[in-house]
């Protein structure tokens, strides 16, 4: 199960720790709020993605078990859709920190920010084709993925507290992002070669 399960842990701390909407903004609260006030945003934000995993897993892994050729086209459109991803991100110079963002990042707003969020989406049903398997329950796939969620988040909000200017630099975050997306190729594709 360790050999299964890791391809996963490699894809949910890539998804987890990649610069996107939610962690920039968590990044940026960390910076105005400091990391105390970003418990509540960082926690709304996981569970509200890992609820989603688990709701996409919990109807989709059983039609998914039911039908081999769905799971192998859902494998196969994840696996395209997380290797567009890393593309994206091997040419991306990284977005600039600054911008209009509010004066703070509540839990409410952190958790719907996931719900109307299209990668968020696009993750689950990749967890689902790529990562849902009979040794693998999907409720495990979503507590794995809450529990490396977490501190990942955690860690763009301390980021925010220590050094929001660090992330500013373009070639910082273009080498980032780079890293980022060859481990995010490489959990994609180790899944489907396993």
């Amino acid at each position: 199960m360790t050999q299964s399960l890791l391809p996963f842990i490699l894809f949910a701390l890539v998804a987890s720790i990649s610069p996107g909407p939610t962690n920039l903004l968590i990044l940026a609260h960390g910076a105005r709020q400091g990391l105390r006030a970003s418990l509540a945003p960082i926690g709304a934000a996981c569970g509200a993605a890992a609820t989603i995993v688990l709701l996409v897993s919990l109807g989709l892994g059983e039609l998914l078990l039911r039908h081999p050729l769905a799971q192998q086209l859902m494998s196969w459109a994840g696996v395209l859709w997380l290797s567009w991803l890393a593309w994206n991100m091997l040419r991306s110079a990284g977005a600039p920190l600054q911008g209009p963002l509010a004066q703070g990042f509540s839990a409410l707003s952190a958790a719907s920010l996931q719900v109307v969020n299209p990668k968020v989406w696009l993750m689950a049903v990749a967890v689902v084709g790529v990562f849902a398997a009979p040794s693998l329950p999907v409720w495990q796939l979503a507590l794995v993925f809450l529990l490396i969620a977490l501190p990942c988040t955690a860690a763009w909000a301390l980021l925010g507290v220590v050094s929001a200017r660090w992330l500013q630099a373009p070639r910082r975050l273009r080498v980032f992002n780079q890293v980022l997306a060859v481990v995010l190729l490489l959990s994609a594709w180790a899944a489907m070669l396993a």
